[in-house]
């Protein structure tokens, strides 16, 4: 009976291409109708709407045809004019031709009015929320990349703003998140905040490459590869600033399982030398790396288990 009720409730959730699933959480439909009505895809939400307006007009025709002869000049005779009638009146239309000639067919008429009007600011406020919603132009690296610097190892990802205006105040913030088993609380996923070298730029325009040092206050120091495969880990990557050309919050998130961290590799430069004022910049490079020779094995290397 516990394995029946565990299993209640199925969901399937796409988490930065994580799938996970879930039980037992059910869904809340008609309490949370606005998220939904702000997560689906437009055609989707198009659709709905459009389903809902002809199942509005055909139950106001079938009360249209409760009336005896409440449809004053209905064409065509029956159901499709009374469904015409509904849909010129739900619109707040109003030909002229057709109109209420019964005090039945008035309140209904009423009632469908109110529903129309109400309706139509409701489609009008959900299209602009949707339209105004920000939507984040920050392009992260498809790799982390790690290497040594001057004795250190450093963790690095790369940013970029697609839009190329002015992000003010970027803030960046990168955890570690992994399995761990203890005895009071079984299996969790902890998150660790990673220390930045410089966790915030006052003009993201172009490009921003973070960096996080692998000492030994770092989560990430002397803990082998094949350690952070088997905990699971990944890294989280947000990014929060305002963009001044909407006046808008930009926020930016993207996750790294760690296998997609490249040891011992540098990003290509993106930045073209020339003579002169003019900066060139090849963002066709910007996912790119390259390997580089390590530097300082014995003490700064992620360790190989055997």
């Amino acid at each position: 009976m516990q394995q029946n009720i565990d299993k209640k409730h199925k969901r399937v959730i796409q988490m930065s291409g994580r799938e996970v699933v879930t039980y037992g959480m059910p869904t809340r439909f008609w309490q949370d109708i606005y998220y939904y009505a702000m997560t689906i895809s437009w055609p989707w939400f198009f659709a709905s709407f459009a389903f809902l307006f002809a199942i509005m007009n055909f139950a106001f025709a079938g009360l249209y045809m409760l009336g005896d002869e409440a449809i004053a000049n209905v064409y065509p005779q029956g159901f499709w004019g009374a469904f015409f009638f509904s849909v010129e009146t739900l619109a707040t239309v109003g030909y002229g031709d057709m109109h209420p000639a019964t005090v039945y067919g008035h309140w209904v008429s009423i009632i469908e009015i109110f529903m129309g009007m109400s309706g139509l600011a409701l489609v009008t406020g959900l299209i602009f929320a949707r339209f105004s919603r920000p939507r984040s132009s920050i392009v992260f690296a498809e790799h982390p990349v790690s290497h040594v610097v001057d004795g250190k190892r450093l963790l690095m990802i790369r940013m970029a703003n697609a839009r190329m205006n002015v992000i003010s105040e970027a803030s960046a913030k990168l955890r570690l998140i992994w399995n761990e088993v203890s005895a009071t609380n079984g299996k969790f996923r902890k998150i660790h905040d990673l220390t930045l070298q410089r966790e915030q730029h006052p003009i993201f325009v172009l490009g921003w490459t973070i960096f996080h040092v692998i000492d030994e206050s770092s989560p990430l120091y002397d803990v082998s590869i094949e350690e952070l495969k088997q905990k699971q880990a990944a890294l989280i990557l947000s990014v929060d600033g305002v963009d001044e050309t909407t006046n808008q919050n930009q926020r930016g998130r993207h996750y790294y399982p760690i296998e997609l961290v490249r040891w011992n590799h540098r990003y290509l430069d993106v930045f073209e030398d020339q003579d002169g004022p003019q900066q060139v910049i090849h963002y066709s490079r910007f996912h790119l790396s390259e390997e580089v020779a390590a530097v300082l094995q014995d003490v700064v290397e992620p360790k190989q288990s055997n």
